[in-house]
């Protein structure tokens, strides 16, 4: 991992709606849940393994998405994160090199 890729900080807003991560190059990454949830990078969600790394970065700028909740988030070794969705979903592990890539603002 590089600065880029390393993150310093994580915080949860289910109010705000939104996934803030920091990182270690002062860079800090807002992301709208339903965008994380639409591009969760699970098998399922993906729909099979031939869809493994495709994503729709158009989600995070979605004009008044439905409401969605995080009910927790585990680090993942050193590389990723598990986040537990309101919906009880929970098989995606969103690597920090792929969070930072899907940044909404590289995508705007």
């Amino acid at each position: 991992m590089d600065a880029t890729t390393t993150p310093t900080g994580i915080e949860v807003s289910n109010k705000e709606q939104v996934l803030e991560i920091s990182w270690e190059d002062g860079h800090t990454s807002v992301f709208p849940l339903y965008g994380l949830r639409k591009n969760c990078p699970c098998v399922m969600c993906r729909g099979g393994h031939g869809s493994m790394g495709d994503f729709e970065p158009e989600a995070f700028h979605e004009e008044n998405p439905p409401r969605i909740e995080i009910r927790n988030i585990e680090q993942v070794g050193n590389h990723a994160i598990q986040i537990t969705w309101g919906d009880g979903h929970n098989s995606g592990m969103y690597q920090w090199q792929t969070l930072r890539r899907l940044d909404p603002k590289d995508h705007e």
